[in-house]
């Protein structure tokens, strides 16, 4: 049945593996070399470096990484820490890397209980708790993203920066293509029945299912949010890209990069650049732009600058 699962999540971008990806096949140039190969890290499955407590009623798992200034890293639907794994080579040189598997999700526990990402958003706050962590800069990818954005507005003390990399605000045709909803219903209809009673299969069904019943949260909303917020997405994205636009126009400080020739796996695919875009905007102080003010400065300062 896991592998039945494993398959399932592979062959769609919305539901990344069950099981942990692989590292990446080198560390990125600009991390200093550490004692262990990261290859021969078992992100997502890494005893020495793993942790657990309840909340709720369910036992979830996380792991932790470097020192420094918290950077909590949140996985999309279906996937589990080791979907990071690129992210978590990359920030532990600078950070105290954070992960953890979502309830029903990777090695964390599952309830009877309905799901849902506000939920999911508190499960976060708790963790933060447990670790007496006050604050911390986020990075969110799909479904994190959308719980990214719900820790901020239902715990905006515990945000500091957040990154929310191709998240949507609902699930009708307005937010997703619809041959993102059709791999979204396609991948639950065609889900065996007599594997849909098991554990695995509940714990796949439900979480599957927010694909096509949430989120539901009101652009207008978004203005709750203070932390500035790198909202992220490839142009070739699940999500589409007004949706994305609508998002980071409704943040009141927000920033917006659509990487090129990138899809809904940005992160796993082209680790490089991400990484790199979320380390700028992680290490600059945010400053808010105005459009012809700040293009005035530069154009007069460029025009200075130009031989006479």
């Amino acid at each position: 049945m896991k592998r039945l699962l494993t398959s399932a999540l592979l062959a769609v971008a919305l539901t990344f593996a069950a099981c942990a990806p692989k590292a990446p096949d080198a560390p990125a140039p600009s991390v200093p070399a550490v004692s262990v190969p990261a290859a021969t890290i078992p992100y997502g499955a890494n005893q020495a470096a793993s942790g657990t407590f309840t909340h709720d009623g369910v036992t979830f798992y996380f792991e932790t990484y470097g020192e420094g200034e918290p950077l909590l890293l949140i996985h999309g639907n279906g996937a589990s820490i080791g979907s990071f794994a690129a992210q978590v080579d990359f920030f532990k040189a600078r950070y105290k890397v954070i992960a953890m598997d979502s309830r029903e999700q990777g090695k964390s526990g599952s309830s009877d209980a309905p799901i849902s990402y506000e939920v999911m958003a508190d499960d976060l706050a708790a963790l933060l708790d447990h670790l007496k962590i006050t604050s911390t800069d986020v990075v969110g990818w799909s479904d994190g993203g959308i719980e990214g954005l719900l820790l901020a507005m239902r715990h905006p003390d515990k945000v500091k920066k957040l990154v929310a990399m191709a998240a949507n605000l609902n699930p009708s045709l307005e937010a997703i293509y619809p041959e993102t909803e059709a791999m979204a219903k396609e991948m639950t209809a065609a889900f065996p029945a007599a594997e849909k009673d098991t554990p695995d299969g509940k714990r796949f069904l439900k979480v599957t299912g927010l694909l096509l019943s949430e989120p539901h949260i009101d652009p207008k909303s978004l203005a709750k949010i203070t932390a500035p917020t790198l909202v992220m997405s490839g142009d070739h994205d699940l999500i589409r890209l007004e949706h994305t636009v609508e998002i980071y126009n409704n943040l009141p400080n927000a920033n917006l990069a659509v990487l090129p020739n990138n899809t809904h796996m940005l992160p796993y695919d082209d680790p490089e650049p991400f990484n790199a875009a979320v380390q700028r905007f992680l290490d600059t102080p945010f400053v808010k732009k105005d459009r012809i003010k700040d293009m005035m400065a530069s154009g007069m300062k460029l025009s200075a600058e130009m031989p006479k």
